[in-house]
């Protein structure tokens, strides 16, 4: 019995060091809108839930999100790209953490905090585009390493 455990066991380890990608998440799913994500980090996976989906096409919606820092943020940049057919078509980028600059609750934790939040977030958009596409968000520090990263696969038929 114990030699069964312990074979299992390491098997299991095994796959998952074998393992590179993280799961597919489901951030929602509606009639019209369906959003999931993936990390990019392979060191790190993240909890991001939205209450529902269509609430996303108004102004302000509640989100959910969790995640343990492996870097400290001191400054924080998030640049998103828009993908089509494999092909960027929109890229952003912004401050959001910097000196005398902080538009994040969680500006200026330390490696190893626990983030969560539970709120509102207004995203500033009028609406979220028709189609099929990827939404590719990173957010670097201070240092330039990697402290989130995602693929979000977007398939809106929403007709506004």
């Amino acid at each position: 019995m114990k030699t069964s455990n312990t074979l299992l066991l390491i098997l299991v380890l095994l796959y998952i060091n074998a393992s590179t990608e993280w799961p597919m998440h489901t951030v929602c799913k509606e009639d019209n809108l369906e959003i999931y994500y993936k990390s990019c980090d392979p060191q790190q996976d993240f909890a991001l839930s939205i209450d529902h989906c269509s609430d996303i096409a108004t102004h302000t919606f509640n989100i959910r999100a969790a995640m343990v820092l492996r870097h400290s943020i001191e400054e924080l940049y998030v640049k998103l790209d828009m993908i089509i057919n494999g092909k960027t078509v929109l890229t952003y980028s912004e401050t959001l953490c910097g000196p005398g600059h902080s538009k994040l609750i969680f500006c200026g934790k330390k490696k190893g905090e626990h983030l969560y939040y539970e709120g509102p977030v207004t995203l500033g958009i009028k609406e979220i585009p028709q189609g099929d596409y990827t939404l590719s968000a990173k957010l670097t520090n201070q240092d330039h390493v990697t402290v989130a990263c995602a693929d979000f696969t977007v398939k809106n038929n929403l007709d506004y």
